[in-house]
């Protein structure tokens, strides 16, 4: 599992013109599940996500979480985050999990973000083509994977 957590000042996603999930600031994640993940994995990286500190203390240093600057999210799920670019020029997504696998794994990581963490979470929609539009804090840009788990 893969997720891209990206510092924001706002987020929205539209489907068919209409705004479905939208915050101020707090983190723009896209959710990646791969053939494999298992909810250990959901529960490792809502941790991480929840806890990252990544936020502006009072001395400018960033060593705050979402919960101390009072932050929400917005969760996108993107299948394209396992995406395979080393042959030719069209990405291969053989290692995205199919979405009876990926769609509940995904539903359960924003779950994990809600109730164990109390995060407001906003989300797309599953499987839609969405627009995003976020303007991205800093910028700062923090690529998480269940790969570097720690047993």
């Amino acid at each position: 599992m893969r997720v891209v957590v990206q510092r924001c000042s706002r987020a929205e996603v539209r489907i068919d013109g209409q705004v479905v999930g939208q915050i101020e600031k707090g983190f723009m994640v896209l959710v990646g599940i791969k053939e494999g993940d298992e909810p250990e994995e959901v529960t490792y990286l809502a941790k991480k996500v929840a806890q990252l500190r990544v936020f502006e203390d009072g001395e400018g240093k960033m060593n705050l979480a979402l919960k101390d600057v009072g932050g929400e999210v917005l969760s996108i799920s993107q299948f394209t985050l396992y995406s395979d670019c080393r042959k030719g020029n069209r990405p291969s997504f053989v290692k995205a999990a199919r979405p009876e696998v990926a769609e509940p794994l995904y539903e359960a990581f924003n779950r994990v973000l809600r109730e164990e963490y109390g995060l407001q979470v906003e989300t797309g929609r599953f499987g839609a083509a969405m627009k995003v539009d976020f303007v991205n804090d800093g910028p700062v840009t923090i690529l998480l994977d269940s790969e570097e788990m720690q047993n």
